[in-house]
């Protein structure tokens, strides 16, 4: 039973994750129009 329900969490896990990145809206853009949106973006984790 303790093997099921580890097995049961881990994979859920990582399908709440996959589908977690897969919905992420940065996705659907490309090219240019990423990069210009990064231009506007500011704060943690971007270097000036």
């Amino acid at each position: 039973m303790i093997d099921t329900f580890s097995l049961a969490i881990s994979h859920g896990l990582l399908f709440l994750v996959a589908w977690r990145i897969l919905n992420r809206p940065d996705l659907d853009q490309e090219g240019e129009d990423r990069d210009e949106k990064d231009k506007k973006k500011s704060g943690f984790g971007r270097r000036a």
